[in-house]
């Protein structure tokens, strides 16, 4: 089971987004294209998350389920592109760029 680092947006809003055998994802298998993903501890309350979620009363302290990657598209999207970490396969991904840089940066 692969553990993905942790995403972190310009903005500075970050979450886990976990594919794996033992995660909240479909499929539910190990090294797979997601179409469904788990998120876990966010920094900050995320509405679009809200569906999801193992406790809404706690959303910073909590899992959420089952996630559809476009939904984590536009989340990561909404805070401004994904600076650093990583998504499992089958996540679109909006990664920042600054002024100047290219993928070739990277």
């Amino acid at each position: 089971m692969r553990k993905y680092r942790r995403v972190e947006c310009e903005d500075g809003f970050s979450m886990s987004v976990q594919g794996s055998s033992t995660a909240y994802c479909a499929p539910r298998v190990d090294n797979a294209t997601y179409f469904e993903v788990e998120v876990g501890y966010p920094s900050e309350k995320e509405n679009m998350l809200k569906p999801y979620a193992e406790f809404w009363d706690k959303p910073t302290d909590t899992v959420y389920g089952y996630v559809p990657v476009n939904t984590i598209y536009l989340i990561i999207t909404k805070h401004g592109g994904m600076v650093s970490g990583e998504c499992p396969a089958g996540v679109p991904v909006y990664e920042h760029m600054k002024f100047g840089d290219t993928h070739e940066d990277r």
